[in-house]
């Protein structure tokens, strides 16, 4: 996973009963749907592409390993950040990533945007934040949540299907 720029935020809001903040919220009973839901802090970032895997995996780890199928969503609560699941075998693709959308979405004095009260670099952060957006949902199987894409002709992609709802209706 990489964010595009951060300050400081936080990924899977988690508030209980009258808006009290909680760090996490404890599984159900063994055998039954588990849930567990955690807010995490990211150290500042300065603007461009970061991996947040490692950070995200060291802070939930041991709930992962607990989910034999499931569903991880990730929730950045930042307005001029974003989340996007990318290559990380070669760091050249998070440097032209950021190439590419600072050459879509420019900043500076010759910029046509008009919200500036925050520095020139605040609108191309939003616009950017609203091209990859601010949540990510990724499948658990086994405790892991790992993806792997190719590309080259004749590479086999692997899709996994969670599938979840009432299968009766009272």
């Amino acid at each position: 996973m990489q964010m595009q720029r951060s300050l400081s935020a936080s990924l899977s809001p988690s508030r209980r009963g009258r808006g009290t903040a909680v760090d996490s919220l404890p599984m159900a009973a063994a055998g039954g749907p588990k849930w567990a839901q955690k807010t995490i802090t990211l150290p500042p970032f300065k603007r461009g592409c970061h991996l947040i895997t490692p950070k995200i995996v060291k802070e939930i780890g041991e709930e992962l390993s607990d989910f034999k199928c499931g569903l991880a969503h990730l929730f950045l609560q930042h307005t001029s950040a974003s989340l996007t699941i990318n290559e990380n075998y070669d760091s050249d693709v998070r440097h032209d990533a950021e190439t590419f959308l600072n050459t879509i979405v420019p900043e500076g004095t010759s910029a046509p945007w008009k919200h500036t009260l925050e520095g020139p670099d605040d609108m191309p952060a939003h616009i950017k934040s609203s091209m990859f957006g601010c949540t990510l949902t990724v499948p658990i199987t086994n405790g892991n949540s790992t993806w792997e894409h190719g590309r080259e002709y004749g590479c086999v992609s692997i899709v996994t299907i969670l599938q979840h709802g009432k299968l009766w209706l009272p």
